[in-house]
């Protein structure tokens, strides 16, 4: 299913990683709320959690106050997509829908009155929160596991918004994988996100507000992350848009052996390779860093210039 939209021509047009195969619609620009992002353009998603116990920053960001702090900081260092959280990822105490929207209802309305132009993604499972925030001019919903409640895309369709199609394992929302196998977790995880992606579009999703996510760490053990990074090129190859939620993770953490907050090298590193075959969009704690380690990658494919160029020339 081609898109039949070029992207404006201050955007790069090279396609990104492999040409698609019969999966998927061609590479094409990715549209969410006033911005359009070209097929080569690495955009950097920034985290910000309404929750006082988010297992990075342990719950910097839960005042609004400082949550709204956080959304200017990450404008200011060149996020284009601010996404807000109301639970973690984690298992803990239970937080109700009605819990999650005293976190995040009305902080939504008030970063779209703030930042008119910014792409609002809300991470939530629950099609009564996408209801109630897309009301409050959220441009993505962000479902992290996976379709558990089917409703959200057509919260989605009906509020003329994106939505995230995630692999999770197929588990239930907050659960930690437990010796989970795959015949081949690539191939489980192209066949649930492009069946995701299909039944949004079919809904009335707009196909160029469809993303795929693999689901670091989401009903995965470290390897089976490890090898949906390095065969990322064959997610991008279904012509979804691929974006990357890899941000100090635990995979990373066994990888090097490292805690929580010494995960940066290591989350660039994967970053790059991510980007380098293709993916487009990248969920980051830090957002400055993960926007230069893009940056270099761009200059290196070839589809961003040199900030500056003095070497040689003077």
């Amino acid at each position: 299913m081609p898109h039949d939209v070029a992207p404006p021509a201050d955007l790069p047009t090279r396609p990104a990683g492999p040409a698609p195969d019969d999966r998927g619609p061609l590479p094409g620009p990715l549209r969410l709320g006033r911005r359009v992002f070209g097929p080569a353009e690495l955009v950097v998603m920034a985290i910000v959690n309404r929750t006082p116990d988010s297992f990075f920053d342990k719950g910097a960001t839960y005042g609004e106050s400082e949550a709204l702090a956080a959304v200017e900081r990450a404008i200011a260092e060149g996020a284009g997509i601010i996404d807000i959280g109301g639970v973690k990822a984690a298992p803990g105490a239970e937080i109700s829908a009605a819990e999650e929207l005293r976190r995040i209802g009305g902080f939504v309305a008030r970063v779209r009155a703030a930042h008119p132009d910014v792409v609002i993604s809300v991470d939530t499972y629950r099609a009564e929160v996408g209801r109630v925030v897309v009301a409050e001019g959220a441009d993505l919903l962000n479902d992290a596991w996976g379709g558990v409640e089917p409703e959200l895309a057509e919260v989605a369709a009906a509020g003329g918004v994106g939505l995230v199609c995630t692999h999770a394992g197929h588990l239930p929302p907050r659960t930690r994988p437990h010796r989970m196998t795959y015949q081949d977790v690539v191939a489980d995880i192209v066949a649930t996100t492009c069946g995701l992606a299909e039944r949004a579009v079919a809904l009335g999703v707009r196909p160029d507000a469809v993303v795929i996510d693999p689901g670091h760490d989401f009903g995965k053990n470290s390897r089976h992350s490890m090898e949906a990074t390095r065969r990322t090129d064959e997610l991008v190859a279904t012509g979804w848009p691929v974006l990357m939620a890899m941000s100090n993770k635990d995979f990373v953490g066994e990888a090097l052996d490292t805690p929580v907050e010494e995960r940066l090298e290591g989350t660039l590193a994967a970053t790059a390779v991510s980007a380098w075959l293709g993916a487009r969009i990248f969920r980051a704690h830090q957002v400055a860093a993960t926007r230069r380690a893009l940056r270099m990658v761009a200059a290196i494919r070839g589809d961003a210039d040199l900030t500056v160029a003095r070497r040689g020339l003077a």
